[in-house]
């Protein structure tokens, strides 16, 4: 349980008593103009009146509350709004521990969010998201989190993960308390929809437990299959992209969640379904999914998704609704979170300004004022991680430059080869056919035609397993790698380069700092430590900031200059969305006609 967060029906006594005048009130907020997003509408000089972690009252008279030991905030009028929620986010991958996100976000008004902890489940198992829910229940977070569903994400056909998850992992899950809320995004659509026994049995599990189910569905939004994979009890999805994503997912009843990360930006196109095409935005949700560490500190978190919203032309309490009660009512918990409403979480942001600036003053979580003018008034403990969780990385020997060379079916000549297509700002990859020559067997690759080879190597059990191909569109202008363990979903070793003696020394980097990253060139490293399974720093937000900073800057003067390039690069390794990627099996397809492993040579 939260220790800042207590039941509501062991408040209901000292509520009751608070609201009535008996039992004066611990904290009380005066002369609000308070966003109702309950009602739509702004509510001028409101008063709120909080016991505990709890509201008790919320009207036009507050005086008879008030004590000696009564905080008083006077908010002269300034718009007073629910905390905001994140309805979908991986914490490994603003690459900060519980803690130190909460830090982050609580200063930007983000008092709670469901978190999907599947990049450490991909590592460690249950183990992995028993340790983040333990981190979370001692933050003032409204921390829920998800079980992942897809361990590994498309079968170990496909890849090699650190564990696996099934059917009696995620019943077990759910054994732990309210707050592991939700299964994780099924990002195995084709099995849900094909009747895989493991996958179907996660969702009954699921449903059983009175819980909901997360969607990853990536065929097209007129595809026959959406309404199959929503037959299934899947009732929410991220993977939205076009207004007819949204559109069709919210005519099936589920709730679209429209994204803002810090390099996939979909929420322009998505909420055209509400701009343009005149949706009802009850079932619509503004996520991150998700935002590096660099860009919480450069841009915001859900402040910045909901200023972005509104500049797309949604009403500013529309876009409050949609990252709050839409949010909290999605999973189940509005009468705790995502309204300020007697009886609900004490969960407030008072604004400076106007609202569509989404200017945060302070934070209130649970209560207490955790956050003042961009810095946190409380402090938190923190949480100690056992040795295995910061020695995860196993790998059979030390990379060399021979095991970055691709043996080609011909002797000489050239040979059309399957290229992974990076396209920056978006998730999904193109697969573009090139020809490139060949030389005693060895594919040519980086020799001025603009291409790198990309190599994912096993690192959970040291099994030795290792694949090469060849990525387009890195940019590198100049001989240079990079090597990562933040490598969706299943975080082995990715290397990226153009010298194959620079991947294997970033590769050997990251070994031995036991995860993270490495870009090398020829004037150097620069390295990035995650060392909490390959995914995460036990650094400061400040410090994992700067060195974020640190590799987008290292990476853009080798010549990548996507927008935050890393998160970009961190999911070719990512067997569930289209079109091409790599994992340490071989190269993966996947289509409207499922997932399967091709050759890299066209001709074979």
């Amino acid at each position: 349980m939260n220790v800042f967060r207590k039941p509501l029906a062991d408040c209901v006594p000292e509520l009751v008593a608070t609201a009535r005048g008996e039992k004066a009130a611990t904290l009380v907020i005066k002369n609000a103009s308070l966003v109702n997003v309950c009602s739509g509408e702004i509510l001028r000089g409101m008063n709120i009146g909080v016991q505990g972690s709890r509201i008790a009252y919320v009207g036009k008279t507050i005086d008879h509350m008030v004590g000696e030991r009564t905080q008083v905030i006077d908010a002269a009028g300034a718009y007073a709004a629910p905390g905001l929620l994140d309805g979908h986010c991986h914490i490994e991958s603003t690459q900060l521990t519980v803690t130190e996100f909460a830090r982050a976000v609580l200063p930007l008004g983000t008092t709670g969010g469901f978190f999907d902890a599947h990049e450490i489940a991909n590592v460690f198992g249950l183990k992995g998201i028993r340790h983040m829910l333990e981190e979370a229940r001692t933050t003032p977070l409204a921390a829920y989190m998800q079980v992942a569903s897809c361990v590994p994400s498309a079968g170990s056909e496909f890849e090699t993960a650190g564990a696996a998850l099934g059917p009696e992992e995620v019943a077990e899950a759910f054994g732990w308390g309210h707050d592991v809320i939700a299964l994780g995004e099924v990002m195995n659509f084709p099995g849900v929809v094909y009747g895989d026994e493991k996958m179907i049995g996660e969702i009954q599990a699921t449903l059983r437990a009175g819980r909901v189910a997360d969607g990853h569905f990536t065929w097209p939004a007129d595809d026959w299959r959406l309404p199959v994979y929503a037959a299934a009890g899947v009732t929410g999805d991220h993977e939205c992209v076009t207004p007819e994503d949204v559109i069709e997912r919210v005519r099936l009843g589920m709730y679209a969640k429209m994204r803002r990360g810090s390099a996939w930006h979909d929420v322009a196109e998505t909420i055209k379904a509400h701009t343009e095409s005149g949706l009802d935005t009850r079932r619509m949700m503004l996520v991150t999914d998700d935002r590096s560490s660099e860009s919480l500190r450069d841009e915001g978190h859900m402040n910045f998704v909901l200023r972005h919203a509104i500049a797309q032309g949604v009403k500013p309490v529309t876009a409050f609704q949609m990252a709050t009660i839409n949010t909290a009512e999605r999973f189940g918990v509005a009468r705790d979170v995502g309204s300020i409403t007697p009886g609900s979480f004490a969960d407030i942001i008072l604004l400076d300004g106007n609202l569509a600036d989404v200017n945060v003053a302070m934070t209130i979580a649970a209560g207490r004022v955790a956050a003042e003018n961009g810095r946190m008034t409380v402090s938190l403990p923190g949480y100690e991680y056992p040795d295995e969780v910061l020695h995860s990385v196993h790998v059979s020997k030390p990379a060399v430059p021979d095991d970055f060379i691709i043996h080609a079916p011909i002797e000489s000549g050239t040979v059309r080869t399957r290229v992974i297509e990076v396209r920056e700002n978006h998730v999904e990859t193109a697969e573009r056919v090139v020809s490139l020559p060949v030389s005693g067997h060895r594919l040519a690759v980086g020799g001025g035609d603009g291409l790198c080879k990309i190599a994912v190597i096993e690192r959970h059990k040291g099994t030795g397993g290792r694949s090469v191909g060849v990525v387009s569109n890195i940019g590198f202008h100049k001989p240079a790698a990079i090597a990562m363990t933040v490598a969706h979903d299943s975080h082995n070793l990715l290397v990226i380069g153009n010298s194959d003696e620079l991947m294997a020394q970033a590769a050997n980097a990251v070994v031995a700092i036991q995860g993270g990253v490495a870009v090398v060139t020829g004037e150097g490293r620069t390295e990035f430590p995650l060392r909490i399974a390959g995914l995460m720093s036990t650094e400061p937000f400040e410090t994992v900031a700067e060195q974020s900073a640190a590799i987008s800057k290292a990476l853009y003067d080798a010549g990548c200059t996507m927008n935050y390039a890393f998160m970009t690069l961190s999911l070719l390794a990512l067997v569930v969305i289209p079109t091409l990627r790599l994992s340490d099996r071989g190269l993966v397809r996947i289509s409207p006609e499922g997932i399967r492993i091709v050759s890299l040579f066209c001709d074979e």
